[in-house]
């Protein structure tokens, strides 16, 4: 199945062939004709199944194949909400890519950012508004923005939204929309509040789900590197260089830890840079565009960034520490070995955090292989200790965050709160206590 098969337009399949792909994947040879058909969708999707041009690609052929229906000034015509500034980012910039034929025009809006020249931008023509909630609502309370004659709406990682407290921002978007519109929402999970959230929003929906609840990508190769916590630094600096690792992608629990351990390993010859909700956007911008273009070859994040990077055929991705949440080893891998290409995840794994090992394999539902360095042995001594905001001693139920938990994703807006959630069964009972993000990634040619 080709995408001029699914009814794209003529442009549109020539922008998505000229970046090499040729094969929809399943969630977009579904969501495409269901999008294009005209109703309301609700679709669950793992990361990296190619879920943003699944909605982005029938936009694009539906704006540019019809006019709005006022007149007047060209209004703003789809709304695509996101619950990070990554991905935000990201999004937009598969729009322009996937649209770069057509004469249709997008934004990106969010926070951490001056709003001046946002506000200059919205003066111009904008088709397709793609904005964090938060930096949104600011606009409208200036009256800087009209969202009166959307006609395409999309929540993008809606219970990610929902668990990080976007809820009353959701609903007061929600309010200066039109109520004819086209509504699609996609989530990671099923909770009692999207589902809540989707009785409201969505009419007769057609409904989407595609790959297992937390099944890694099949692409990636695991690894265990067993190793005492105090000799983790030396030994990722050791496999960066005997390896020859161009571009690590590398996590850590906490934002002190991220830069922590970048500022080492600058101090030992390997160039990186830290991510996380502490940075100013301009420094998170700064260092991804460095990570992409391999100019830096390492960098360093809390898993804020496990849902909101996406780097064409990252070869590596690291875990310093393992996540206190065992699904989020799935968001965090899920980094790499994406749209067919292929991956390696490792992880170093000390005394403390074999229990977290164990609570990882339940939800993969597979053993990882584990190994030792030669010179890097473990001392059979070395007791295990707590892990600081961590669940070695006392396991919460899976699936529930541990409280006190510092290394969990910040909120898109400075200064609006963040209200973690109890999470409840998935679209088919697993517990899962975020969402996935992939970045629209089509599948590659063979």
């Amino acid at each position: 199945m080709s995408f001029a098969s699914l009814g794209l337009s003529d442009p549109i399949v020539r922008a998505v062939t000229e970046r090499g792909y040729t094969i929809p994947t399943p969630i977009q040879r579904q969501a495409i004709p269901a999008v294009l058909a005209g109703g309301d969708l609700l679709a669950g999707a793992q990361t990296g199944t190619g879920k943003t041009a699944g909605f982005a690609l029938p936009i694009l052929h539906r704006l540019s194949t019809s006019k709005p229906i006022t007149g007047g000034r060209a209004p703003i015509r789809a709304l695509i909400l996101t619950p990070t500034r990554e991905l935000a980012a990201q999004i937009e910039e598969s729009v322009r890519e996937y649209g770069k034929y057509l004469k249709l025009n997008s934004m990106v809006m969010f926070g951490g950012v001056g709003i001046q020249p946002q506000i200059q931008q919205l003066r111009n023509r904008v088709d397709i508004l793609v904005a964090t909630p938060g930096r949104l609502l600011d606009h409208a309370g200036q009256r800087t923005v009209d969202l009166s004659r959307i006609e395409v709406l999309v929540l993008d990682e809606a219970d990610r939204m929902l668990d990080m407290g976007f809820i009353h921002d959701i609903k007061k978007v929600l309010a200066l929309l039109p109520r004819q519109r086209q509504n699609l929402l996609f989530s990671a999970t099923s909770s009692d509040e999207i589902r809540t959230l989707a009785d409201s929003l969505l009419n007769r929906p057609a409904l989407i789900e595609v790959a297992r609840r937390n099944a890694p990508a099949e692409a990636v190769t695991h690894q265990v590197h067993l190793v005492d916590r105090e000799r983790k630094r030396e030994l990722l600096a050791h496999l960066i260089r005997a390896n020859r690792w161009q571009q690590v992608l590398v996590f850590t629990r906490t934002k002190h830890g991220a830069n922590r351990l970048s500022e080492q390993l600058t101090r030992g010859g390997i160039a990186a840079l830290a991510i996380h909700g502490n940075k100013s956007q301009s420094a998170r911008t700064h260092a991804l565009a460095e990570f992409k273009n391999g100019a830096l070859p390492v960098l360093v994040a809390t898993d804020i960034a496990a849902r909101g990077l996406d780097i064409v055929d990252l070869p590596h991705v690291v875990n310093f520490e393992l996540p206190n949440v065992p699904e989020d080893y799935v968001h965090r891998i899920g980094r790499t070995g994406r749209a067919g290409a292929t991956g390696v995840a490792v992880s170093l794994v000390c005394v403390d955090e074999h229990k977290l090992l164990a609570d990882i394999e339940k939800v993969i539902k597979r053993s990882l292989p584990r190994e030792v360095e030669p010179g890097f042995e473990p001392d059979p001594r070395i007791k295990a200790e707590p892990i600081p905001n961590g669940r070695n001693r006392s396991p919460m139920p899976m699936g529930r965050p541990a409280q006190g938990r510092s290394a969990a994703p910040a909120r898109a807006e400075p200064g609006r709160s963040s209200h973690p959630r109890t999470q409840t069964p998935s679209w088919r009972g697993a517990t899962h206590p975020r969402p996935s993000a992939d970045r629209g990634n089509l599948r590659r040619p063979a």
